[in-house]
């Protein structure tokens, strides 16, 4: 494949030249070139990789580790979409997961959602018991808008 065209004057300066992850040391202390090993990696063989990196994260002064290690921590997750974080956690003895700034992002995230889906809920039962719609929008606090809105799919829906 080789490096594209457009930059053989980098190439012939001696400022660009390709490399391949084969071709580097498997013992490299470098997180990037770890990080960009774990995305290649054949799933066996990522909790060693995991290990690695996790080593090389603590060798960093202590203000870069935690950046380093939730980097480490989001690139396992788009490495593995679909299994839940918790399994992740497990797997390959991520400590440090709960505070990291990704997983309280998503953690409130999440509660935030859940919290406004159960308003919403109790906000239904109460319409379909009868409460106006200003008493269900103080009791849930929603807005009077938003319950109006619920009100109008309650009607629709009873229509059909």
């Amino acid at each position: 494949m080789g490096i594209p065209k457009c930059f053989n004057a980098e190439v012939q300066a001696g400022n660009l030249r390709s490399f391949y992850l084969d071709e580097t040391p498997n013992t490299s202390n470098s997180i990037g070139l770890g990080l960009v090993r774990l995305v290649v990696e054949p799933e066996a063989n990522v909790p060693q990789r995991i290990k690695q990196l996790e080593r090389c994260a603590r060798a960093l002064p202590v203000a870069q580790q935690r950046n380093a290690i939730e980097l480490i921590e989001q690139a396992l997750v788009y490495k593995f979409p679909k299994r839940p974080w918790r399994e992740l956690e497990v797997m390959f003895g991520l400590t440090e997961w709960k505070q990291t700034r990704f997983y309280q992002e998503v953690s409130a995230e999440g509660y935030q959602k859940g919290g406004q889906a159960k308003q919403l809920e109790i906000a239904l039962k109460l319409l379909e018991l009868g409460s106006s719609i200003e008493l269900v929008a103080k009791g849930t606090g929603l807005s009077v808008e938003q319950v109006q809105q619920l009100q109008q799919q309650l009607n629709q829906s009873s229509q059909n």
